[in-house]
This record gives structure tokens, sequence and C-alpha cells, in this order.
């Protein structure tokens, strides 16, 4: 169904006249007129103008007004969603759809958050915009009998999701909506248009694919004899967006419309199940067997880009681990788009960002990537961090004479490992804004720091992460001087050697890019001793040079101490925004001019760039499988399902 427009009807019920042809029978030519009759009409409509507009006033036309938009139930059964509403409700407040098209059903109970307080403050703030409100609220039990967790979903629960989807479509029914809008409520509907746009696809059954952070999607393209997920490799192609349309799929879940205007649709039933079902006792499983039962075919969507939501957590999983989750969908969401708004009729306590344990926290932006340093400074601020940041050396600024004032003196012999080239510009610049924040470290005499660039995309459960790695290395007092939290690791030949005791932790090999690291003040001093502006290369071949790790030994014979104790966390947590080749990459170090010659671009540096390309997959024999891992690992799953 399209967008209200005013509609532009042929009204004749007759071909229009045929020109004459050769196949028309010959007939005899009317005698001539005189010319002047030719010209009546034209003056007629000059001197009489009203005449084209009707005599009589009821014959005058006017255009007819356009459709009203097809009513529209959106059903909610939220539970324990206190922390993804407020984005959730803004996701739904700016649907481009008129909001007296559209009536709300919202159920909510079992909670042990505030989810109730939640709803029904949005409830009375926007009841008065919408054109109905049904509101199902039940405080108690707040748990399901023999419930191992709120994220443990057993029999009583699947039954209970089951009646209550049930009840919002036997209203959508009673009230002639048109279509019925189910929708999970921590699913973030990013695109405004999806109502119409998933109209349009006159589906009875359609849903706009949603992404995640890992395969997983609100669609199967597979199911098993017996009602279960079956992997296919129609999947990934849909999913990955290597094949773009509407898809005929087996299951669509957590966000579909529901075309209430097709006949086929009276006989679609969350509960009870269909009578010839005999499979496990699931809400989208008895859902998609009843469309099967109906005739009724389930289509995926992912002709753009509609909206995200979190991959499941693990049944074992705590309320927190879910919230941190949904936290890292907000994150990911701001990479490549505006950070999504929450309500604006909800009053949210203002966070309380720290330093986790930090001494100081760095952030490193180059002053004219405004983009890039609002973007970061939210993302540190919804995950509850403070930083200080710090303005960049912007080595498009420098000139030779420049270069020479500070002392610096490049690596004799150094060129790229993979291009051949001398440091750009851009790496120079790079360099002294890390060396920079070194020397400061050492003047202030900061213990413990964290330094962070601008353009890194946070792995799930960042902070929790940061912060359980910092206490467990100064409780088993390792002695440490840098810890990767962000690098591409270049040595895949053998595993690393992982640290006894502590989790997520190995010893630092061959590496590039400095994402971010944990530095202290111990190893600040020791990367300062080198004196590395009088040999300087690359800060990221620096660093391996300074632990011995490097594997050109010419470049390592410049510093006699290379006893820097490195350490890198396992798996990493952060990674950056965007790869050689992603849509929007820009290189603010590699593509830019050698750093004593403007005539010598490096933009040729894209096509065969290793270090701005995406790590490929390990080898087997390469993984640190040894490492010794937190429980956090067992809860961020990256599967379909």
């Amino acid at each position: 169904m399209s967008p209200p427009v005013s509609a532009q009807h042929n009204s004749s019920k007759h071909p229009p006249c045929a020109s004459p042809s050769a196949a028309s029978p010959a007939r005899a030519s009317p005698p001539a007129m005189p010319r002047v009759t030719s010209l009546l009409p034209a003056l007629l409509f000059v001197l009489l103008p009203g005449l084209n507009q009707g005599y009589f006033p009821e014959e005058r036309w006017s255009p007819e007004s356009p459709l009203l938009a097809p009513r529209v139930v959106i059903a909610l059964v939220c539970r324990n969603s206190a922390h993804s509403l407020p984005l959730f409700l803004g996701a739904i407040e700016r649907l481009n759809y008129p909001k007296e098209r559209i009536a709300l059903w919202v159920a909510t109970d079992h909670n042990i958050d505030n989810t109730t307080a939640v709803l029904r403050e949005w409830l009375i703030k926007v009841q008065n915009d919408y054109h109905y409100v049904e509101w199902r609220p039940d405080e108690e039990p707040s748990t399901f009998e023999d419930e191992a967790g709120p994220k443990h979903w057993n029999n009583l629960r699947y039954e209970h999701v089951m009646k209550l989807r049930q009840a919002a479509l036997e209203t959508a029914r009673e009230v002639w909506a048109d279509y019925l809008l189910v929708a999970d409520c921590d699913n973030l509907l990013t695109n405004q248009d999806v109502l119409w746009k998933m109209m349009r696809e006159n589906k009875t059954i359609v849903a706009p694919m949603l992404e995640s952070r890992a395969a997983y999607s609100n669609f199967w393209c597979g199911m098993t004899s017996q009602g279960y997920y079956m992997r296919t490799p129609a999947y990934m192609p849909i999913r990955k967006l290597e094949r773009r349309g509407c898809f005929a799929v087996p299951m669509v879940h957590s966000t579909y419309l529901l075309d209430l205007q097709k006949e086929a649709s009276r006989q679609l039933a969350f509960y009870p199940p269909h009578p010839e079902y005999s499979w496990a006792l699931d809400d989208v499983i008895a859902f998609a067997y009843s469309a099967r039962m109906a005739d009724v075919q389930m289509y995926v969507c992912n002709k753009e880009t509609y909206g995200y939501f979190p991959v499941p957590m693990r049944s074992h999983a705590s309320l927190q681990d879910e919230t941190e989750s949904f936290l890292h969908t907000q994150l990911e969401i701001m990479v490549r788009n505006p950070p999504l708004e929450p309500s604006s009729f909800l009053s949210l306590p203002p966070k309380q960002p720290d330093k986790i344990g930090f001494d100081e926290v760095f952030l490193i932006n180059l002053v004219r990537r405004t983009d890039r340093r609002e973007r970061m400074l939210r993302a540190l601020y919804e995950q509850e961090l403070s930083c200080k940041v710090v303005a960049a050396v912007d080595g498009k600024a420098l000139n030779k004479t420049d270069v020479e004032s500070l002392g610096i003196k490049m690596l004799p012999g150094y060129k790229d490992p993979y291009h051949g080239r001398p440091l750009t510009k851009g790496e120079l610049g790079c360099f002294l804004s890390h060396y920079n924040i070194w020397k400061e470290i050492v003047d202030r005499g900061v213990q413990t720091s964290l330094v962070i660039e601008d353009d890194l995309r946070f792995e799930v459960f960042f902070r929790r992460r940061l912060q359980a790695l910092l206490q467990e290395v100064t409780t088993h007092e390792l002695d440490w001087d840098l810890i990767y939290i962000g690098r591409k690791r270049m040595q895949v030949d053998h595993p690393e050697t992982s640290v006894p005791k502590i989790h997520n932790l190995v010893e630092a090999d061959y590496s590039y890019w400095t994402l971010g690291y944990m530095l202290s003040l111990q190893g600040a001093q020791k990367l300062l001793r080198a004196q590395p502006l009088t040999k300087m290369l690359p800060v990221d071949e620096f660093l391996p040079v300074m632990y011995n790790k490097h594997p050109i030994s010419d470049y390592m014979d410049h510093f006699e101490r290379r006893d820097l104790r490195a350490f890198s966390a396992e798996p990493l947590l952060v990674y950056p925004t965007h790869y050689t080749g992603d849509p929007g990459y820009i290189s603010d170090t590699e593509t830019s001019v050698v750093w004593d010659n403007e005539t010598v671009r490096t933009d040729w540096d894209r096509a065969k760039s290793r270090k701005t390309q995406e790590q490929g997959e390990l080898s087997f024999e390469a993984q640190n499988s040894d490492v010794l891992q937190s429980e956090l690992e067992n809860w961020s799953a990256r599967d379909e399902l």
C-alpha cells in the first residue's frame, strides 16, 4: 500500500479514438465547411472562459481528496523491557504514519524491573495522539513457575505469550483494522517509513529484515520436519545483503506485519495451536505452522535497512546482561547513523560517567573530524565512561620545516612492508598524537591510562570486560606496560601465549593498529626513553619493535632496549568502524601524502593495504584456544540463532 496520494484515474470507459489507417474503409469526403466555423470553439473558449468549468456550480469539477491511511494496530507485549523502552518507544513515535490511524495494544506482566511504570508514563502522555489504546498491565506474579531466570523460556511462558498475541489479533479484527504490526519491545525500527514500505509489498505476512551484531536476524530460511531451525545456503546471502528483495521464507519473527484485509488472514491464529500441530510449544514456530496450514507464505524484505535488534541472550543470562547487550545494539546503530534518541515523553535519569579505575582516559581526535568526536563522546557517555579529548596532530598541516624543528628524523631505510613507500603525513601525525599522550602521562605521573582513537567500535559488554581486565591484572600484580584492547594480529602462524590466572589475556605478538590500549606509567617511560622521534617509523610498527616482536630485525637493531611488556585482550574489546573497501572508509593516516613530498599521494594504498583490511580468518592452529575465558564469552553468542 502506497502512502496516500491524489489518485489520477482515467474515467473514460472507451478506448481512445483510433487514428485513420489504410485499413479503414473508404468513405466519401464530407462537403467542405466554411473555414470560419473552425474558429467558433476557440472564440467561445476565449469569450466565455467559465464554460470549461461547467455552466452550473454543481457541474464544476474539483479533485477528490486522498484516501485515508489504512488502520493499523501495533501490538506490544513487553516484559522486563525498561532498558529498551525509551529508544523503542521513541522509534514508534517517529514512524512516518498518521497516529490517528494507529491503535496501540499494549500488555506487560511478570516484570522484575519498572517496565509497567515506563509504559504507563508513556501511554498517559501519548494516548490522545493515537486513535485507540488498550492497556493490559499485570503486576503479579513477577515470574513464571519453574522459571530459572528472566531469559528462561518454559512452556508456561510460551503459552502465555501466545495467548496475548492472539488477544491482540482478535482486537485488531474486532476494530476492523487493516493491518496488525507485531513488534518485540527491543526491536528498533530506524526506518521511519517501514509501515508504508511493508504495506507496499502486498503480502499477508511480511517482515522487515532487522540487523544485529551477528549472523542472527528475524527470519529462517530452513525448517526441519520437527519445526526447528535448519541452516541453509540461502540464509547468509540474504542476511549479508548479497541478494536484495523480498523473499519467501518458512519463518519470520520478532517484527512483522499482518495484512488483515487478505481473506486467508482469517485462518491465522497464535493460540490455540492448529489441531494438527505436534511440534514444540513455541510461539514463533506455532504461528509459522498456522500460516503454513492457512496456505499463507511468509516473506522477509531486505531492500533497505529497516531496523536493528540485539542477539538473544542465553537462558542463564541476567537482566543486566540483556541490558548491556541492548546498549551494544544502540552503539552499533551510531557507527553509520545518527544516534537514536529516546522518547521525548519519558523522564530519564542522567548517567554518571567515570573512568572505571583508570587514572585517565585519553580520546585522540582530529579537530576537523567533529563527526567522529561527537559519535565517540556520545558512545562513551552511553557506556558511562568519561574521557579527556586530546587534539590529534594533523599531519596534513605539517611541512618539512615543522618536522625538522621538532627534531624528527626518519628511521634509516624504513619502507612500508606492503607498499615500499616511506611514512605518510598522516602516519607522522598519528605518531605525534600518541607521543604527546605518552609525554603527558610521564609529566603528570599518571599510573594507568586508557588511550583510544576516534574511529573504533565497541565490542559487546565493553565496559564490564575492560573493568574486569584492569581489576585482574591489578589483583594478580601482573608486570605490564601495554595491553592492546584493539589491534590487527599479524603473526598468525602459531598461537600467542596465554597469561596464567588472568582471563582473556595473551602475550602480544607482531600486531598492527593503535585503536585502543592500556598504558602504564612505566610503559610510557620506556617508550619515551627510546627517543623515537630521532628514528621514526609508524607508531604501530614502533610498538612491536619495543616489545621485540617485529619481523624485520633491521628496524629493531636501531633500538637497543626492547623490553616493553606487551599483552593483548583476547578476544579484542574494540574494532575499527570501517575497513578498506567499506562504504564510508576514510583513513587519515594511510591515504594522505608522503611526509617529505606532497606530490606523492598514497590513495593507491586502498587497493592493497593490509593495515586497514579486516582481519582474515585465522587458521585453527593459530587460534588462542588455551586462553582462560570468562563467562561473558558464553553469553555473547554470534550464531544465526
